[in-house]
Order: structure tokens, then C-alpha cells, then sequence
């Protein structure tokens, strides 16, 4: 936990720093293009290792800011309540609106159970992580395909034993920074 924090903080410092930096340059001098490329470069390497050590840890939240269908329709949706949350051998699928009760009390379904298998794969040279596991829950068994990119653009699709399935986009948050509302279980 102690190294997570680190690496949290370090990212702040960074991402502050950077922010310190680049305004400074517009008083006299603007950056050239190659320097902005540089610059974007370096922040992109350093999200990748940051991202690195959350997967590695499982413990992450992905919270979606648009769900699809299984027939490509894209719904806008509030990310505080649909999310994947992933807590070391633990993990849990939630929609939800802000109208309606729903079967979890927040417009939609909560799963929550164990992480069964689980394979990481990455690629260094196009920056992003590839992502399959599968969850037990009390509604059934899932299988969760997530791909994550350094710049935090991450996708989720989620099938079931049955035809249908569905994909979370949004981005990749700490489960002490997301900021998500779990409702109860459905079940």
C-alpha cells in the first residue's frame, strides 16, 4: 500500500508539475510542436507505469461514462453508479440511473463475487493493456474483456452464459479516488 501511495503521489507531483510548466512557456516563448509531442510522450509513459502497478495490484475501478449494446447503441450514463470495481480476488458489476429503484435500489443491477481467472497481457511499444477475467457472482457467471490505454481510455465488454452482453467505456480511477455509489446486492 505504502509503494501505491508513492506511485500516487508521485503521479499528483507530475501531473502538477507538468501543468506548472507548460503555462510558463506561453508568457515568451511557445512550445514547438516536436516539444508538445515530447512532452505528451513523457506523460503517456508514465500513466503506462502508473496503470501497470493498478492492474498488477487489482485494485482499480473502471467507471463508465457511456454503456453499449450488444447492437451498438451508446447510452450516456452516470459514472458514479455504473462501474467495475476490482479489489484483489474480489470484484463487482454495477449499472444504474438516477430514476427508478431498480432490483440494487440505484436504477439498476449490482453483482458482486470472486475473481476467477485472470490474464494480463500488455504492449509496451502501443502503450495499453489487454485484460481478461472472469467473475462469480450471485446472478451468474461472467466473463469481463477490458482493454485499458495510457491516456486512461478504457473499455469493458461483459458477457454472460446467456446471448447478451454489454460495454462499459470510461476510465480507469484508484479505489480510494473513484467515485462511485454501490448499491445492495440484487440478490
Amino acid at each position: 500500500m505504502k509503494t501505491f501511495n508513492k506511485i500516487l503521489l508521485s503521479l499528483t507531483l507530475f501531473t502538477g508539475l507538468c501543468c506548472l510548466t507548460i503555462p510558463g512557456y506561453s508568457q515568451g516563448e511557445k512550445l514547438t510542436r516536436q516539444e508538445k509531442k515530447e512532452v505528451r510522450k513523457a506523460v503517456l509513459a508514465r500513466n503506462f507505469e502508473i496503470l501497470d502497478s493498478l492492474i498488477n495490484a487489482r485494485s482499480f475501478v473502471l467507471s463508465a461514462d457511456f454503456l453499449q449494446s450488444r447492437t451498438g447503441e451508446v447510452i450516456p450514463v452516470v459514472s458514479t453508479l455504473n462501474f467495475i470495481k476490482v479489489d484483489k480476488d474480489r470484484g463487482t458489476l454495477q449499472t444504474g440511473a438516477n430514476s427508478g429503484m431498480g432490483y440494487n435500489g440505484v436504477g439498476g443491477v449490482t453483482a458482486e463475487g470472486r475473481i476467477g481467472t485472470w490474464k494480463l497481457t500488455k504492449d509496451v511499444k502501443k502503450q495499453y493493456y489487454m485484460l481478461h477475467f472472469s467473475l462469480d457472482t450471485q446472478l451468474g457467471n461472467y466473463d469481463v474483456f477490458l482493454t485499458v490505454s495510457a491516456d486512461n481510455h478504457a473499455s469493458a465488454t461483459i458477457s454472460g452464459l446467456g446471448p447478451g452482453r454489454l460495454t462499459w467505456n470510461g476510465h480507469i480511477a484508484t479505489l480510494n479516488n473513484a467515485r462511485i455509489f454501490k448499491g445492495q446486492n440484487s440478490i
